[in-house]
């Protein structure tokens, strides 16, 4: 399935390489704009996110602006998450590697499909604004988080071992 997906994603690879884009962007430029995105886009939502929640009966004000900053963040997050991936799969693809192998690429997925469930989870308005659905939420946004940081570690191993 890997070669079939590198096979089909070729074509866009090529024209990526006809480009003339240093090896070293190719190399190490989805790391580095990727690990901005996740240490500071990631560890903002989230602390954003958390704080809007712990304020809640302390200091009202406080907890309406964490909560919008990460209702206004949340999707960007989700959206340059998702962009990268795209960036991350066809830079392997330029760089001729394999895809679906290697630990980075499917702890990426899990990324992308954890925010998914949560961003349904927000936008259906915690189903009544169950309390329950809000701690799914706010659990489920932090085990994303973690495993963001650990996708860091397995990329840049990654990035190492190319």
């Amino acid at each position: 399935m890997s070669e079939k997906l590198s096979e089909l994603l070729e074509p866009i690879a090529a024209w990526f390489r006809s480009l003339g884009v240093p090896e070293l962007i190719v190399h190490w430029g989805h790391p580095v704009m990727m690990g901005i995105v996740i240490f500071v886009v990631g560890i903002f939502v989230g602390v954003a996110g958390w704080r809007g929640k712990l304020l809640e009966g302390k200091d009202k004000d406080a907890a309406i602006k964490n909560r919008s900053a990460h209702r206004q963040l949340a999707p960007w997050l989700f959206v340059f998450l998702a962009g990268g991936y795209i960036g991350g799969v066809l830079s392997l693809v330029m760089q001729r590697k394999p895809l679906l192998e290697s630990p980075h690429f499917w702890t990426g997925s899990l990324v992308l499909i954890l925010l998914l469930i949560n961003g349904v989870i927000s936008l259906s308005g915690f189903f009544g604004n169950k309390a329950s659905l809000r701690a799914v939420h706010a659990y489920l946004g932090t085990t994303a988080l973690g495993i963001m940081f650990l996708h860091a570690v397995l990329g840049l191993n990654l990035g190492i071992s190319l």
